[in-house]
């Protein structure tokens, strides 16, 4: 699941050298940041109803478990 990436240019270091490390760079941030934001997606899905319980049980008027979970 995990890919590895390279920035090693392949090839003979030519004249397209310089454009094909661009190109891997560029592809370095494109699969770094879709990998970022599928796990920030991931994190957010299951923390958000946590964190508002928690922040619920650490308001000033300390309200039971119960009290949190029920509608009204």
């Amino acid at each position: 699941m995990a890919s590895r990436i390279s920035l090693k240019s392949k090839g003979k270091g030519g004249k397209g050298s310089k454009v094909s490390d661009e190109k891997s760079t560029a592809q370095c941030l494109k699969e770094w940041s879709t990998w970022a934001m599928k796990k920030a997606k991931v994190v957010t899905h299951y923390g958000f109803v946590p964190l508002v319980i928690i922040i619920g049980m650490n308001s000033d008027p300390k309200p039971q478990f119960y009290q949190l979970l029920s509608p009204v």
